[in-house]
């Protein structure tokens, strides 16, 4: 006691902030923890917690869906026509991004590239009938995820459109995903003028059979391996694809040469590809969703496998729900805006590219790629590792594959468990673009925006019904 009393006292505060700092202005030694009560102090919420932690089936299914996860094998093989692959995408069929939506409460980015999509296949011949057919109930509408595919922000995939194959090797499953349009006004912001149209036929007619020919020449492209070498440059695969991109391009540029003996066609095809840095997004987002698809239905896993938003909801599913959905109000983004837009112009989150997050990148790898977090308006580059180990603690795991140099490079953290989500109230953390609210305007933005916690509540409360 005595030399207690004697000594420098050192102090870990536990709570409230604020007491820390009081503490270290006196010039004490102390340390502060981040402390909550259990789900935000919801008493019948951690009722259900408790439930399920006793639960020993939960860890061995956890096991399961997040070695499903890492075992993972994702190979882009192939680039082919949206409808000899994707089930029931017939006549007057519109896939579009996140949980299912009808028309009336659609927003304007996503009514915008409904309408464009209806033009582009000839079931309207202008964007007001097109509209009209839409409202009519004279197109069907349904989720991506409900079709084996995704699409980034708006997410439009209709018959004609040309779409990547990613097959898991490991497991046998295929996902598919459109080719990125480019940069400036384009379909997955809402664009749908002519301009935007041309670009999509272009991509029909050029870019997706000369990818295809070049893909079957070199027998694919394996894509773990290229996604670790962009984490060691910088990329983390939502916000920032410079270094996959350039990778992408480096290894598919000998084959495109042999598939495409016209030099000035070639020359136009790589220009496209290399001169868009968001090109190998969508080859991610395929990729993503071929990861976590294995795990659908395990039971009694509360691992995510989608997430995903339309510009009015929020959703997910979990792997020990199956294709169920939990959906919530979306929330709105908080970034930065390019020159003359405002929050004002913005639209609530949208797009299916959260699937990245969902497999342990984008925002769960901020800490590979301090310049995107600049770029989102997230902080400094300390703040990025700081997100990082966040998201960590929701985690069920880290992927030894893809390694962060920041991190002294530990695995990214994977198998987001809705359990630790509603314990600690942290919500996962997601890189995304900003869409004017108004359909045909476009990008306005950059930022990042957290899934709403209700979802993951939902989703909590329905395993626990069915344990």
């Amino acid at each position: 006691m005595v030399s207690l009393l004697g000594a420098r006292p050192r102090i870990v505060n536990i709570g409230l902030e604020g007491f820390a700092r009081d503490l270290a202005r006196a010039g004490a030694a102390v340390a502060h923890v981040e402390w909550a009560p259990p789900a935000r102090g919801d008493a019948r919420l951690a009722a259900v917690l408790a439930k399920l932690d006793a639960d020993a089936a939960i860890e061995a299914a956890n096991r399961e869906a997040l070695g499903r996860f890492l075992k993972a094998e994702p190979v882009l093989i192939d680039v082919v026509r949206a409808d000899s692959v994707l089930p029931g995408l017939g006549e007057r069929t519109i896939l579009h991004a996140g949980p299912p939506i009808e028309w009336a409460r659609m927003c304007g980015p996503l009514r915008g590239a409904i309408q464009g999509a209806i033009v582009l296949e000839g079931w309207a011949p202008d964007l007001q009938s097109a509209e009209k057919l839409a409202a009519s109930g004279g197109v069907e509408f349904a989720p991506n995820h409900e079709r084996g595919a995704v699409g980034p922000m708006t997410g439009m995939i209709t018959r004609s459109m040309p779409v990547l194959v990613v097959e898991n090797r490991a497991f046998g499953n295929r996902a598919y995903c459109t080719l990125n349009e480019g940069l400036g006004k384009v379909m997955r912001f809402g664009g749908n003028d002519e301009s935007v149209l041309a670009r999509l036929r272009w991509l029909a007619s050029d870019l997706g059979p000369s990818l295809a020919a070049a893909l079957k020449l070199s027998g694919g492209l394996a894509l773990k391996p290229l996604i670790a070498r962009g984490l060691a440059m910088g990329d983390e695969m939502h916000q920032r694809n410079v270094a996959c991109t350039s990778l992408f391009v480096r290894a598919m540029a000998p084959w495109l040469a042999r598939a495409v003996p016209d030099a000035e066609k070639l020359a136009k095809l790589l220009e496209f590809c290399g001169g868009n840095d968001q090109f190998f997004l969508n080859v991610a987002m395929a990729m993503g969703k071929a990861i976590a698809d294995p795990a659908k239905g395990i039971a009694r896993s509360t691992i995510v496998t989608a997430m995903c938003r339309n510009g009015t909801d929020f959703g997910i599913r979990v792997a020990g729900a199956g294709e169920r959905w939990f959906v919530a109000p979306v929330e709105q983004p908080k970034g930065l805006y390019f020159p003359g837009y405002t929050e004002a112009d913005a639209n609530p989150d949208i797009g299916d590219s959260a699937i990245v997050e969902t497999v342990g990148l984008g925002g769960f790898a901020m800490a590979a790629s301090p310049a995107v977090a600049g770029f989102v308006g997230a902080g400094s580059a300390a703040e990025a590792l700081d997100i990082t180990r966040a998201m960590v603690d929701i985690a069920v795991g880290r992927n030894s594959d893809w390694t962060i140099p920041g991190l002294d490079f530990a695995g990214v953290p994977v198998g987001i468990d809705v359990r630790r989500v509603v314990e600690t109230g942290i919500a996962p953390l997601i890189n995304t673009g900003i869409a004017h609210r108004k359909p045909g305007i476009g990008q306005v933005g950059a930022g990042t925006v957290r899934a709403p916690l209700a979802c993951f509540e939902r989703a909590l409360e329905a395993l626990a019904e069915d344990a």
